[in-house]
């Protein structure tokens, strides 16, 4: 029988992808009474499948994209089942009583749009009720109509007609003969509470901090039942359950601090696809895509707001507080247990109770997109804890991450599907943030494997990170320490990372930024790609252009900035690019435009070159009494050496060595000639630099 069922159902999922072909009654039957309890679970599995297929049909053949829930692709999908839902509903036999009840419910986990409108309608929540008494013996029943009630209790429309059903739900939460509808009944009752409150918090209603202590004793039910119980029916409802609550301050503490239940409800994740009910399209028919919810609330750090968007937090919150609320002495603080510190703890209890070990099976076990985001995002929220990271490195979590992000950034051969690929949302994005915190403080061979090919695929997530338009500061920054660390890999890496569209303005305009970590990133990315990538070297140093010198200038003017790294990037750039002879006309015409060239490249290796009168301490500008790094110190003088033996015309060597000298380089290269020792690296090209002086007119002394 389930053989036949199972090949019925093939042939339907067929056939739904023939436009012309209309579901018939017999077909219709099969669908409907394939999500009854009585079913084998690869029947109901199978089902959730066609229905979806199904239901993207019908909404594809109401001409509208079938990943938006549109009015009019809702009302096909409504028409096509409405009839054989209120038909089964009005017979007067258990069974197909409860093949609607079961279908409905189903349909609710799919297409959650046309499922309310069918729920709505006059009539279907009476019969569902006439149902209970009818059959008030009849277990099967009761919980299809418990799990029913669960599902369209997520959903604001559904909830005030189902309000008139809390005392059952109630009840049956409460009884113990069985688990099966208590878990269902105390789902419902957990997303009617919360979403309940939701619904007056938009109003200005009532405050979400002052619900808690109704929920404790739904939350002891539910970890009752993960724990005890081995019910998969009940288990999914309770994790599900829990799903909802752990979004309060106070049961994420409970929760993480009962390290048994923990390692139990981490137990229910498949180390192995295939070995779940789970499909694509329905995540929430096994307890998988809840435990990975639960992860990722129990971890959530609260977003961290510029101050702009602080206030504009404030306001919001102030339009929505009811009036009087302030005089009562309402307070709007935020949660204690939300701070970092709480959340740092939380995340170590989740990780000691083989919370990683959860996440990569999940990642693993299913092909759903919402418990692959859910995962992303938690093992973003877990990666935030620096010590963390190795944890997640040694539990495959960078494997996890990229299986991910393979999923969000498919294959591209074509200039439309990367325009699609910028459309990622701002969730989608949180993966390939998570890889590349683990890339910034890991080596890459620690991250990807000794398998180059891992190494080059993470380019191009890291490229998207950087250019999406929704990326926050945060995220490009990371993008760019990522991309750096890549790039010292090898020239290969360089010349790939290079080569990705666009990649090179976007960077070069973050050289710019006013904030000094982000504008430091990118020069240091951008000295690593003038040294790997020989089309970088080109577009700097390589070509007699406008465009060439002012990227030049910039690079000069990086030299010049108040940070350390910063310097140490843009003179190491400059280093390489001054090496060929084009690269140092530029700077000969920048330096005959403006002047600065050489103090700037002069006082890397004296801060005194450039007078007092000239420098502003207050604002960030280098003092004249600094002392000289080293690193500036050699990058200086390689710059300057490089510089100096690029030009064969005499007359244009005597301008330049007349100007060093006035302006004080000279004196810095014999200085450091007599503070380095004898074996330093440094001596050779000054010595150069010194004798170039010297062969063309300039007295050298001390």
């Amino acid at each position: 029988m389930t053989d036949s069922i199972e090949s019925d159902l093939d042939v339907i999922l067929k056939s739904s992808q023939d436009k012309s072909h209309e579901l018939t009654s017999s077909e219709l039957y099969t669908v409907t009474h394939s999500f009854l309890p009585t079913c084998p679970q690869s029947v109901r599995t199978k089902a959730y499948v066609v229905l979806s297929a199904l239901c993207q049909r019908l909404r594809g053949d109401a001409g509208v994209d079938t990943n938006l829930q549109d009015d009019k692709g809702t009302h096909v999908v409504y028409r096509a089942f409405e009839s054989v839902v209120t038909l089964l509903l009005s017979d007067s036999v258990e069974h197909e009583i409860l093949a609607a009840i079961s279908f409905l419910a189903a349909l609710f986990e799919v297409d959650w749009r046309a499922a309310a409108l069918i729920f709505q309608k006059d009539g279907v929540l009476e019969a569902i009720t006439d149902a209970l008494d009818l059959f008030d013996t009849s277990a099967y029943i009761s919980q299809a109509v418990a799990h029913l009630f669960a599902q369209a209790s997520g959903h604001k429309s559904c909830r005030a007609i189902i309000s008139s059903e809390v005392g059952w739900l109630e009840r049956k939460s409460r009884q113990t003969s069985d688990p099966v509808l208590r878990a269902s009944a105390a789902v419902a009752l957990v997303k009617l509470s919360k979403g309940m409150r939701a619904d007056a918090m938009e109003v200005g209603g009532l405050q979400e901090k002052d619900s808690v202590s109704g929920d404790e004793e739904l939350v002891r039910l539910m970890k009752g039942l993960i724990v005890e119980e081995h019910d998969t029916s009940s288990l999914g409802d309770a994790v599900e359950g829990l799903a909802y609550l752990s979004t309060d301050p106070r049961v994420k503490e409970m929760l993480a601090d009962d390290s048994s239940f923990l390692s139990r409800l981490f137990s229910l994740v498949p180390r192995k696809k295939g070995a779940s009910a789970a499909t694509p399209d329905t995540p929430g028919t096994s307890p998988i895509f809840g435990t990975v919810v639960i992860i990722t609330n129990l971890c959530a750090y609260k977003p961290h707001l510029s101050e702009e968007e602080a206030q504009m937090a404030k306001l919001r919150k102030m339009a929505k507080t009811p009036a009087g609320a302030a005089k009562s002495g309402q307070s709007d603080g935020e949660d204690p247990l939300e701070d970092d510190e709480h959340v740092r703890r939380r995340g170590q209890k989740l990780i000691a109770s083989g919370a990683l070990d959860a996440l990569t099976a999940a990642v693993r076990a299913t092909d759903s997109r919402a418990v692959r985001l859910a995962a992303g995002k938690a093992l973003l929220n877990l990666i935030e804890d620096k010590d963390n990271r190795g944890k997640v490195l040694q539990a495959g979590g960078a494997k996890a991450l990229m299986t991910i992000i393979r999923d969000l950034l498919p294959a591209l051969s074509s200039t439309a599907q990367e325009s699609k690929m910028l459309q990622l949302t701002g969730a989608e994005i949180e993966p390939i943030q998570a890889l590349a915190k683990l890339a910034i403080t890991a080596s890459p061979v620690q991250v990807f494997g000794p398998n180059e090919d891992a190494l080059y695929d993470a380019i191009r997530p890291f490229s998207v990170m950087l250019m999406h338009p929704s990326s926050n500061l945060l995220q490009r920054f990371e993008a760019l320490m990522a991309l750096t660390n890549l790039s010292s890999q090898s020239a290969e890496a360089g010349t790939r990372i290079a080569r990705v569209d666009r990649l090179l303005n976007k960077v070069e305009l973050l050289m710019l930024e006013d904030h000094i970590l982000v504008r430091r990133a990118a020069t240091e990315l951008m000295c690593n790609l003038v040294a790997g990538s020989e089309e970088v070297f080109n577009r700097y140093g390589g070509e007699k252009t406008s465009a060439a010198k002012s990227k030049l200038q910039v690079l000069v003017a990086m030299c010049d900035v108040d940070d350390l790294p910063t310097r140490l990037a843009a003179s190491g750039a400059l280093a390489t690019l001054a090496a060929h002879p084009t690269a140092c006309q530029n700077l000969l015409e920048l330096q005959r435009e403006r002047g600065r060239v050489l103090p700037i490249l002069g006082q890397l290796i004296d801060p005194s070159i450039i007078p007092p009168s000239d420098v502003v301490d207050d604002e960030g500008s280098l003092s004249s009494e600094a002392q000289p790094d080293p690193g500036l110190v050699h990058r200086g003088v390689v710059c300057i050496r490089n510089f100096f033996l690029n030009f064969e015309d005499p007359a244009t060597q005597k301008e330049i060595a007349v100007e060093a000298d006035r302006i004080g380089i000279t004196r810095a290269l014999v200085g450091v000639v007599k503070s380095s020792a004898g074996d330093s690296p440094v001596l050779r090209p000054t010595a150069e630099a010194l004798k170039w002086l010297l062969s063309s007119g300039i007295a050298i002394t001390g």
